[in-house]
């Protein structure tokens, strides 16, 4: 089963093309678009400080957390 594209690398890559979605990226990942790996612990971390920070209104280091995942807009 063919892997679906990144929505956020969808929408990089069709801000570097002034807006207009690349005639390749469709239904199916292209290269500029497939799925990074990333250790999903790491995500869960992150949502939860996220979530923790909402609710509690004080620093639960969301941002560091946020800031060690995986870029998913990459520039190629």
């Amino acid at each position: 089963m063919a892997k679906q594209p990144e929505a956020l690398a969808t929408f990089a890559a069709a801000a570097r093309k002034d807006g207009k979605k690349p005639e390749d990226i469709g239904l199916e990942a292209t290269a500029e678009t497939k799925p990074l790996p990333d250790d999903p612990a790491k995500k869960a971390d992150a949502a939860t400080k996220v979530l923790r920070e909402g609710v509690l209104k004080t620093d639960q280091g969301a941002d560091e957390a946020i800031d060690s995942l995986t870029d998913r807009t990459r520039d190629l």
